[in-house]
């Protein structure tokens, strides 16, 4: 056995031990791209660097073993900064979106290329459950959007925008025609009462996601039913009735108590702040007596007064008052406010489970900017031809066959490794820095689809040698290999086989032990 020292704390582990597995069985972690427990390792994504107490010099983990003595520092600044460079160097060569243009453009942050994979699919509950994720009113929004999320669809280029707003429209639809239409699951009542003043698109929203969470919330507001701005739009005729009705009723199953005709002056305002944990004010900017209530506001240059709140929080202050949507600040977009009542609902519960109060959790997003024209048919490569699909009548909506073939017009510009991508949630946690060694020449985005199971993008390919060292481990008849040598090295099959020569065994395999979206399963579902 060898004696070593990491983090002030001795241990004991066999000799011949990396030390990247050596912290690891003794509860610390170290982060890797390019090693595999059981595997050679190549030592290519420096991402493991740890340092050596005695020296000061910087090692990888994975590749250093055990010996007598040894000290081990694995976190100070040094170390932190030179895993930072080493994924900015890895994002320098990196092609790929994490989140399609789509949903980065939707005030509401919704996931629409897994909408749209379901859709075509003709799987619309699973395809529902991920648009109420984000959108709490899919059939209300599916009517009334504007659709910037459209006008961000890389689709354009081709020909025309999908139909993202009337198949969320759709989906939605789709559920209220059920007897019982879908609810999401609520976590247990956790005794904590939020008071939501203000029944439009933010407070609806709102308190939807706090009642999922297991709050008790009871929304003011000053007219006869719940909707708030949204009744404009019915009485346009661009929304029925019956639509909001049965979306609102929803909110109502959740267990979210409406206290209708309440004009929230000061006296009552004090008195809502003083008998709840939390208040979000989510009135319309047509409130009167809102100044007088103790809130700081402003006047914005266009001439609308707001209260003022963190911008990324929608908390006052250090209190227990949020505000959202045209409260604080007007829009024309009533996505934006549905969007910002999410939000506040993430503060919210942040603030009463005692944790930093900084809103909605965002990620790192790799972004490789415009397509250029020798791309568009690899996205293609995941589509359909054919223009955009228009409802025959356009109060009815497009129906279910046309549904799952616009839905398949979809170019999947998003990453299927969403949520699982090694390279993402790092670069996540040290703060990585896509641009810092970027360069102008960068490599062209190639979609291998040529398997059934999996689809190869050699563009976010980071050359960590694991899917080498797995198809040789089952003796694939071809399987993966470096070719090329120096700066132009890429992984492929021998001899300018298919990937589905290459991959006839291990393909799945392959594909979950892809630290990036490289290889991935064709089919993501989650």
């Amino acid at each position: 056995m060898i004696k070593l020292t990491i983090d002030n704390r001795t241990i004991n582990v066999p000799e011949g031990t990396p030390v990247i597995d050596a912290a690891r069985m003794n509860g610390a972690v170290i982060p890797s791209m390019c090693y595999r427990e059981g595997e050679e390792h190549l030592t290519s994504c420096m991402v493991c660097l740890v340092k050596d107490r005695k020296t000061g010099k910087l090692f990888p983990s994975c590749s250093v073993k055990v010996t007598e003595g040894m000290d081990v520092v694995l976190m100070d600044e040094e170390v932190r900064e030179a895993r930072k460079t080493a994924l900015d160097l890895l994002l320098s060569e990196h092609v790929g979106d994490c989140e399609a243009p789509c949903q980065i453009t939707c005030p509401a942050h919704m996931d629409i290329p897994l909408m749209n994979r379901l859709l075509a699919e003709g799987k619309f509950e699973e395809a529902l459950k991920v648009v109420k994720n984000d959108i709490a009113l899919p059939a209300v929004f599916g009517r009334i959007c504007p659709a910037p999320c459209e006008g961000a669809c890389r689709r354009k280029t081709v020909d025309e925008a999908v139909s993202i707003c009337l198949l969320k429209r759709y989906a939605g639809d789709n559920d209220l025609e059920n007897a019982k239409p879908w609810l999401p699951e609520k976590q247990a009542d956790n005794g904590k009462k939020v008071a939501i003043i203000g029944a439009g698109p933010a407070g609806l929203s709102a308190a939807h996601y706090l009642a999922i969470r297991g709050y008790n919330c009871e929304v003011f507001f000053r007219g006869d039913q719940p909707g708030g701005s949204l009744w404009i739009e019915v009485e346009a005729g661009i929304l029925p009735s019956e639509v909001l009705n049965k979306e609102i009723d929803l909110i109502f199953d959740l267990g979210v108590r409406f206290t209708r005709k309440i004009v929230v002056d000061k006296d009552k305002f004090m008195q809502i702040k003083t008998g709840y944990d939390a208040v979000i004010v989510a009135v319309g900017s047509g409130e009167s007596g809102i100044s007088n209530w103790g809130i700081a506001s402003d006047n914005h240059k266009e001439g609308d007064k707001g209260f003022i709140a963190d911008k990324d929080t929608y908390q006052v202050g250090d209190t227990k008052i949020f505000v959202a949507g045209s409260a604080l600040r007007h829009s024309k977009l009533a996505i934006r406010a549905l969007g910002q009542g999410k939000e506040a609902a993430f503060s919210v519960d942040q603030f009463l489970t005692g944790k930093d109060v900084v809103g909605e959790p965002g990620m790192f997003n790799s972004k490789f900017g415009k397509l250029l024209p020798d791309e568009l048919s690899e996205y293609l490569k995941e589509s359909v031809e054919g223009k955009r699909i228009e409802p025959d009548d356009t109060f009815m909506g497009l129906t279910r066959e046309q549904v799952m073939e616009e839905a398949a017009r979809c170019m999947h510009c998003d990453c299927r490794e969403l949520t699982d991508c090694k390279l993402r949630l790092l670069s996540d946690e040290y703060k990585a820095q896509q641009r810092r060694f970027w360069s102008l020449d960068r490599k062209l985005v190639e979609k291998h689809i040529q398997h059934d199971q999996i689809v190869y993008e050699p563009a976010k390919c980071i050359k960590c040698g694991i899917c080498i060292q797995i198809t040789a481990a089952h003796k694939e008849d071809f399987g993966l290999t470096f070719i090329g040598r120096g700066f132009d090295v890429v992984v492929g099959v021998p001899f300018n086989e298919t990937i589905s020569e290459g991959l006839k065994k291990v393909a799945l395999e392959v594909a979950d032990a892809c630290p990036t979206g490289a290889i991935s399963r064709l089919n993501r579902q989650d």
